[in-house]
């Protein structure tokens, strides 16, 4: 197995996991694809906005090769954690525009580097890193954060999938039926709890 298969395997997994994570705002109101879902504020506009930032850090600065648009510090105390979330001034366009032209930009990164190019990544404890390293982190972190986009997105509306042909592709699954499997998964949970009291108490 080549180092350009590796390469190209581990790229094209980014290039798809990219396009879910924009397909999960797909058909959502302004308010939907903003609005805090968890107790920590996890929201799925939020979630583009963060990995935007992070990716054109990963593929920019890292490799000496820095993303040409202006980014936030990433050792700014004042603004930690406001990668995650969207001010009313931040419209959805500019969210997505700029994650595709940081798409853009890491595929070149990408394109024109060796698996083994140095890189540096200054938050690291250990910070000389390689390509291949950062290229296997950032699929990670964005199949990360597609999970979590899932879940919230299924919150929101019911919506499942990995991609729009694939979303709700059983006709024969219907509310009826998510909710009777619920119940099943409800009461097996009940019943190990109960088991697992009587097996501890005294």
């Amino acid at each position: 197995m080549t180092d350009d298969f590796v390469k190209e395997h581990l790229h094209e997994k980014l290039r798809a996991i990219r396009e879910v994570m924009l397909w999960k705002l797909d058909g959502l109101g302004e308010y939907d694809v903003r609005r805090p879902l968890t107790t920590t504020g996890t929201n799925l506009l939020g979630l583009v906005k963060h990995l935007s930032l992070w990716e054109a850090r990963y593929f920019g600065e890292v490799f000496d090769r820095p993303f040409p648009e202006p980014l936030p510090r990433w050792d700014d105390a004042d603004r930690s954690g406001a990668d995650l979330w969207t001010t009313e001034h931040e419209t959805r366009a500019d969210i997505i525009g700029r994650y595709r032209r940081v798409a853009e930009h890491s595929d070149a990164t990408i394109t024109a580097l060796a698996l083994d190019a140095p890189g540096h990544v200054p938050w690291w404890p250990r910070p000389d890193v390689r390509l291949l390293d950062v290229l296997t982190h950032l699929l990670n972190e964005t199949t990360r954060h597609a999970g979590h986009a899932d879940i919230l997105r299924e919150q929101l509306d019911d919506s499942t999938g990995t991609a729009a042909r694939y979303a709700d592709a059983d006709p024969e699954r219907d509310a009826a039926y998510w909710e009777a499997h619920r119940m099943t998964i409800e009461r097996a949970a009940r019943a190990a709890a109960a088991r697992d009291q009587l097996a501890t108490s005294p």
